[in-house]
Formats: C-alpha cells, structure tokens, sequence
C-alpha cells in the first residue's frame, strides 16, 4: 500500500511541475505576443486639404508633434480666388457647398493608407462645416481599424460642428479627437 501511495505521489508532483512548465511557457509566450504589440511603431498620418496655404502651416505643425507624415488632398482642377469667394452665390465652393452629394475630383490616392493607425484629416471650414472635397477622400479610401481625427482653420467657426458632421456621415469609422488650428 505505501508503495502504491508513493507511486501515487510521485506522479501527482511530476503531473504539477509539467502543468508550471507548460504555464511558464504559454505566459513567456504571451509576453512576447504584447511586448511585439507594443513595439509595432504607431505610424501617424496627417492629410489636408489647404485652398490658400493656411491649412497645410497648421498640418506641417502638426506633422511635426506627432513625428508624422504628410499628405495634401489635392484637387483635380485647382481652386482659383473667384472660386472661393463665398460671398459670390455662383463661386466654385458655394456651389458645392450647397449640394452635400458633391464629391470634386481629386488627384490620385494616398497608396500606403494600410500603413498608418493614426488619420489626422485637416482642412478650412467652409459653411460650417469640412469641405466636400475631404469626403471625396474619406470615401476614396479604407479607413477600417484607424483612429481617425479632425483638424480644421478658420476665420470664425469652431472644429466642433465639422467633426460632428464627419462622424454623422461616417460612423463606421473610429473618430478621435478634433483641434482648431488657427
């Protein structure tokens, strides 16, 4: 009987030190799975639309802070002066502002958008709001899986009505914070 209880024993300790070994093994590889997490470099990109260059100063600075890069959402005909009269009802931008379905046509793709995490879309505010030409962008492109924030200029409006809109007319997306940038 002593010899069937030691048996018992032995293999009751062996059994214990295998299950720590296979715990220390599935937590060192645990470890290693986060530690990789948190080593991934978190790529920022900051994309603009500037008609008069103020946008892109705001956007060269926040590129900056946050170590990003740069992409300029760039119109397929640029934005004359006459265009952005918005006191002129016939302008370029009142008329587009007036039809929310406007998408003006833009200038190629930002080919390498999967490589970023972190979206900061900046444009000037325009009757309230972004310009429609950023929607062209957003919708030009797979923005899944990235936090996505605003950036806007203005002479008078705050940020807060345009990024509202932006996560109204997007909300699949992951909206973070918004800036002025004046």
């Amino acid at each position: 009987m002593k010899r069937i209880t030691l048996i018992i024993a032995a293999c009751c300790l062996i059994l214990t030190a295998c299950a720590q070994n296979n715990n220390k093994k599935d937590n060192k590889e645990t470890t290693q799975t986060a530690e990789t997490k948190e080593n991934k470099e978190m790529k920022t990109l900051i994309v603009y639309f500037s008609a008069t260059g103020t946008t892109k100063a705001a956007a060269q600075k926040l590129a900056k802070e946050f170590n990003a890069d740069l992409y300029e959402i760039t119109p397929e005909v640029p934005y004359t002066a006459a265009d952005l009269d918005w006191r002129d009802k016939t302008s370029r931008s009142t008329i587009e502002m007036q039809d929310k379905t406007s998408r003006p046509a833009i200038k190629g793709r930002c080919e390498n958008i999967a490589d970023y995490d972190t979206i900061w879309i900046g444009f000037p505010v325009w009757w309230y709001t972004s310009p429609t030409i950023v929607n062209t962008f957003i919708e030009a492109h797979d923005l899944s899986g990235k936090t996505l924030n605003v950036f806007a200029t203005s002479g008078g409006s705050g940020v807060e009505g345009s990024a509202k809109d932006l996560k109204n007319a997007y909300p699949q997306y992951t909206w973070g914070e918004s800036r002025l940038m004046n």
